[in-house]
């Protein structure tokens, strides 16, 4: 464990740069500027190097991963709900802004700093590495579909790396299955599916391939009685009954000194990372689409 302080202390005290450290690092981002146009910013690089200073500072590598991922969600906290963050012009790239989140990539950038923090890979490149691993189909950038689009197709897909494990089922779930199309049926909302007809099968393919899994979830109703099984830091998927999908919300579950199980995400357009003043139970029936919750827990890398 000294090799991962050494590793992010040695950065940080080298962040006065010596002139040819700076200049690398100027040509590096001109570089990585040009060939990824809008992925990351200055401003990204900055977040990113400054959780993983709180992680040294907190000594979070010694803590298991699901406080981990707490204490960098709350890291989070306020930070400005932003809309399709992921679609941008040209072919697939990785995508980071740390600076605005939705409630999925609030998920992964939380999942995302905790797995580097607990292996001890704390660069800005590590970073960039483990989101691409969680983010897309057996952790591979292959044209826009090979990203994990629809959240159940997330769960299967990191379940089978071993990233995370769907309890849902052991905690007292019951049997669902998605009836999904929505993406293939509604090309006019994606971008990228307008200017790609080619990509509308194969997306549909994996719509198929979703809606013959079966997937357990804990209904509205059953939350509550359930909740002392659910763990502070484990993910959380809101089932929804929009037709052609499967997720309506996701986000964090966070335990409060009262011991309620509360929601920690990023809420909607217009608001900011926060954690629910009514616990998870409360939340979930409130808005009307939401069914349900399925519940993962984040396994140690």
């Amino acid at each position: 464990m000294n090799n991962y302080k050494m590793s992010h202390f040695e950065r940080r005290e080298k962040s006065s740069f010596s002139k040819i450290g700076l200049i690398m690092f100027m040509l590096f981002f001109s570089y990585s500027s040009k060939i990824n146009s809008q992925v990351f910013s200055e401003k990204d690089v900055e977040v990113c190097n400054s959780k993983f200073n709180l992680a040294v500072d907190k000594s979070l590598y010694k803590k298991p991963i699901n406080e981990v991922i707490i204490e960098i969600g709350k890291s989070f906290l306020e930070t400005e709900y932003v809309a399709h963050t992921l679609e941008k012009e040209g072919n697939e790239q990785l995508v980071i802004n740390l600076t605005g989140l939705d409630c999925t990539t609030f998920l992964e950038t939380a999942l995302t700093f905790a797995r580097c923090i607990k292996k001890g890979k704390t660069t800005f490149d590590d970073y960039q590495k483990e989101l691409t691993f969680i983010r897309y189909r057996d952790g591979k950038i292959d044209e826009y579909p090979s990203r994990l689009h629809y959240f159940s197709d997330w769960i299967y897909n990191n379940q089978q790396k071993g990233i995370v494990k769907d309890i849902s089922e052991e905690i007292g779930g019951k049997k669902t299955k998605f009836d999904i199309n929505f993406m293939s049926e509604n090309p006019k909302y994606y971008k990228q599916l307008q200017e790609n007809p080619e990509f509308i099968p194969v997306i549909s393919k994996q719509e198929k391939e979703i809606n013959s899994r079966q997937y357990y979830y804990i209904p509205e109703d059953d939350i509550e009685k359930l909740e002392s099984k659910i763990q502070s830091g484990d993910l959380i998927a809101l089932t929804t009954s929009d037709k052609g999908l499967d997720i309506g919300h996701v986000g964090i579950a966070i335990k409060m000194d009262s011991g309620r199980i509360h929601f920690l995400h990023a809420p909607l357009a217009g608001s900011k990372v926060q954690i629910t003043e009514t616990p998870l139970s409360d939340y979930a029936k409130k808005i009307k689409k939401h069914t349900g919750i399925i519940v993962l827990r984040v396994l140690e890398p």
